[in-house]
Parts: structure tokens; sequence; C-alpha cells
């Protein structure tokens, strides 16, 4: 295994990930991305027909602009654009290259992944969230017929498919489903659709819902999960349903545990944000810095592209500073 000395390595090659490997080359140093999935790893699990939230112009980085076909760009369009970015500037990136230990020395990092190692001054992590589903814990979970990520409707055509949660990727799913010709089961904890749900769909599904062409199950959760039905708690008792497909599509997480290994200090609460400087993004480590929606932490909707494409340009000048 090679050993190479770095003056910072960056670990996730999402959008903002890439920012911050812009703006390090800036500055002439020696850095590396690694990326344990495909370029822009999350974007490309995303569902195949989905649209952004954002406006194309919100989520460029580095000023480079961002071309699209409608306001709102897709799924494709966002992974030409970042793929774009990352060829046409010649970015240092590995990919397929997972992270498997990272500690601290007197003079920087040692970091560890399943194909070599690494010494660096600076450390950046950008990992983002979408790695770790939230799971349900309930018995059943792990059969085969359980999916947690959301790509395209097609197979669930003519099938009983329960989309748990009530949030942009459900509501997504449970609509496509519907119209490729499954029957779809919406379980939800809370009282009503989600009030972040993007604005041009949310009365799309909740007139589903009226109409009575998707079934949904307010203020309630599923209870067990069996092959060919699934059991839900209600307000009205527990209800048993014929079922071949759930989509728990429930949230995810930051790798937590990696974090805390690093040596990084969270808040107490439920929130479980991590320590860093709001100015410079370096965490309570010194010399390592944490950039995107991972400074969030469990509040996985506090922090978009649009919003933390900032912590690049924060980072490097940090880092800059450091060295002057």
């Amino acid at each position: 295994m090679k050993n190479l000395h770095l003056d910072v390595l960056i670990i996730g090659a999402g959008p903002i990930g890439i920012a911050c490997a812009l703006e390090i080359k800036k500055q002439n140093l020696n850095y590396v991305v690694l990326e344990k999935g495909a370029l822009t790893n999350s974007l490309f699990n995303y569902p195949l027909n989905m649209t952004f939230f954002s406006t194309s112009e919100k989520l460029e980085i580095d000023n480079i602009p961002f071309i699209s076909n409608n306001p709102k760009p897709t799924r494709n369009e966002a992974l030409e654009y970042y793929r774009r970015v990352t060829t046409s500037n010649a970015l240092n990136i590995n990919l397929y290259e997972t992270v498997t230990d990272l500690n601290k020395t007197e003079h920087g990092f040692k970091i560890q992944s399943d194909k070599a190692s690494y010494s660096a001054t600076n450390v950046i992590i950008a990992t983002g969230f979408y790695g770790l589903p939230n799971l349900l814990n309930v018995p059943g979970e792990d059969l085969p017929k359980v999916f947690h990520y959301y790509k395209e409707a097609h197979p669930f055509t003519l099938q009983d498919v329960a989309v748990v949660g009530a949030s942009n990727s459900s509501v997504d799913a449970a609509l496509e489903i519907y119209r490729k010709g499954g029957h779809v089961t919406m379980i939800v904890r809370g009282e009503a659709i989600g009030e972040r749900v993007k604005y041009w769909v949310k009365p799309d599904i909740e007139n589903r819902i009226e109409e009575g062409s998707i079934k949904a199950y307010f203020n309630s959760e599923i209870k067990a999960i069996k092959p060919t039905e699934i059991s839900i708690n209600t307000p009205e008792g527990e209800k048993t349903i014929a079922n071949d497909f759930v989509m728990a599509l429930t949230g995810y997480q930051p790798n937590f545990k990696f974090l805390a290994n690093a040596g990084i200090e969270f808040s107490e609460d439920e929130k479980h944000i991590p320590s860093y400087n709001f100015e410079t993004m370096e965490s309570n480590v010194k010399g390592l810095y944490l950039a995107g929606v991972i400074c969030g932490g469990m509040e996985t909707h506090k922090w978009f592209i649009e919003n933390s494409r900032v912590h690049a340009k924060m980072i490097a000048k940090a880092i800059e500073n450091k060295a002057d």
C-alpha cells in the first residue's frame, strides 16, 4: 500500500467535497478527495426522475454556471454538471475508496483507507448524511422486500406497496408508484403530509389521498413486516393489510460513529450537532474541518448545497490563515 503525505485530505466527493477541492487547489496545496462510492454518490442514488427544490444557480459551485432546461434542474442535469466541474478542473479524486480509520497525531492526521495509507496536515469531512437510513426497528425490516432508498417505480407496478413517511422522498415515491400502476398505502407518523414537501407536489398528494387513489394512515406506525402483509398501529387500533413491498423512506443520518472515533464532540440533545467553529468550520479537533449537511447532525434539513457552498471558502481561508 502507498503512503502519501498531504496538506489536505477531503473525505466525500459530493457537491460540497468538490467545492472544497476547488478552493484547496487554488492555494496550490497537495490534496486528495476520497469517496467510498461514485462521484456525488448521494445524488447518484436519488430517484431517477427527481427534480431539485433549488434552482440551478443556487446549486452552482465556484461561480461555474449550471445551465438546466428548466429553472429547477433534474438529477441527471446535476450529475452532468458536477461531473463536468470535476473533470474540466482535473480534480484529484479517488472514487470507490473507503476511509476506515482517522487518527490525530502530533503534526496532523493518519488516515487509513481500504486501498492506501495517508498522512495529512488537515482533514475536511464532507460526507453528508445519505449513507445511513433511519431504521424502523420493527420485526421483518430485514426482509428483501423492504427498501430504504427509492430509485424508480416500474418494479412496483401491480404490487401492494407501503410507503413510510411524508417527506419529499416519500411523497415522490408514492405518486410515481401510483401513476405506474402500483397500489400505494402511505403510513405517516404525523397527522398530515410534511410542511417541507415541495409546494408544487403537496397539493397533488393531498388530492390523491382525499379522492382515495392513495390510501393513507396518519398518526400511525408499522408494527411488523411479514412476507405478504404488514401490521400497522393506527388511532383506530391495529390493522393488517396485504403487502408486497415496503418503502421505508424515513430519513437518513450522518455516520456519527465515524465522527466520534475521530474525536469530534456533539451537543447533548437529540439534535446531536457536531462541535465546530461557525467562522472557520474547524471542529473541536484542531485541523479537522466539517463541511456541508453533516454540520447539522440530526437536523438534516438545516444545511443544503445552496447554503453550505460557502463552507468551502471558509475552510480554505482558515487553512491559508493558519499557514500564514
